[in-house]
């Protein structure tokens, strides 16, 4: 699989990574022996670098790479997790619980050090907090060898900014803000990010099931005309053939200042089909006509975390 630099790191990651929060049991239940060989096959793939968290299941994801792997030498992948987000709202950035979290997930895992650590949805906490306490604790980390880079992640724009005026930082994770609907992370934050030489992550191309053939969750929040839109847009595809998942995922990953675009399941038969449609040629008749059905919602998304932080 292509792979990419990833900002200043000096690591080459997949154009697909593999993101592991369906180990946790997110979205679905899922079956053990198919969660554990979509690993592998994922690492099969070339998608060697992996995105989880200690929210995705509470553990459970954490827990479950860590058998995984167990057999894997350690240097086919390349581990990103996160820490600060628990629960649903359970959210705990002090520097104390930064040592603790980033232990657990070694110890989840069986590794003595993660590539990447990433400070898990900020937009939820007031973000001075991350600035002062959070990051300071993670660099520390850092220098002890159990964390080689660290950022941030989460869905607003203005985080990034926010932060990055105050302190460095290796990499960011932006997720839904990439998409064929909404290209928001690119138009209004990948350049800044450039001149900062910050690596640039993107995860979600299907936008929470928007951009498949799947019915849309309960929970889903964006509103209703981009619902109807992304109907609209997959029965386009679906009348020329195409699974608009696939158009989803082969723009997500075309843009070259975007190194990784994460996209997870505990099905070894998707991530399969993943591998072999950002293989081929995007179809770019088809991209038009979806992206002039998207026009009228183009970059309408939601609100997510505190008022201030949006």
């Amino acid at each position: 699989m292509q792979t990419r630099l990833l900002g200043k790191t000096g690591l080459q990651v997949p154009i697909v990574g593999f993101g592991a929060s369906s180990l946790g049991q997110e979205f679905r239940k899922i079956d053990l022996t198919d969660a554990l060989r979509s690993v592998h096959v994922a690492l099969d793939s070339g998608m060697n670098f992996i995105d989880t968290s200690p929210f995705y299941g509470r553990g459970m994801s954490e827990v479950m790479l860590g058998i995984a792997l167990r057999e894997i030498p350690r240097d086919r992948y390349l581990m990103c997790t996160k820490l600060g987000r628990y629960d649903l709202s359970h959210f705990d950035f002090s520097a104390k619980r930064v040592v603790e979290s980033v232990d657990v997930s070694l110890h989840r895992m069986g590794l003595d050090h993660l590539d990447i650590c990433l400070c898990h949805d900020i937009e939820f906490v007031p973000m001075q907090q991350i600035v002062d306490e959070t990051l300071p604790a993670l660099r520390k980390l850092k220098e002890q060898g159990k964390v080689r880079f660290i950022g941030i992640s989460g869905y607003p724009m203005k985080i990034f900014r926010f932060v990055l005026e105050q302190a460095s930082l290796d990499v960011v994770l932006s997720y839904n803000q990439y998409t064929l609907q909404n290209t928001r992370f690119a138009d209004e934050m990948v350049p800044y990010l450039k001149t900062k030489s910050v690596g640039v992550m993107n995860a979600g191309p299907f936008s929470a099931r928007l951009l498949t053939n799947a019915p849309l969750p309960k929970w889903l929040k964006e509103p209703e005309e981009v619902k109807a839109a992304a109907r609209r847009a997959a029965t386009l595809c679906e009348s020329r053939g195409v699974d608009i998942a696939k158009l989803a995922l082969q723009f997500s990953v075309s843009n070259p200042d975007i190194s990784t675009t994460i996209a997870g399941s505990a099905n070894p038969e998707n991530i399969k089909k993943w591998a072999q449609w950002v293989a081929e040629p995007i179809d770019q008749t088809l991209l038009a006509e979806v992206e002039s059905i998207f026009a009228p919602v183009k970059n309408v998304g939601h609100r997510e975390g505190l008022i201030q932080n949006n």
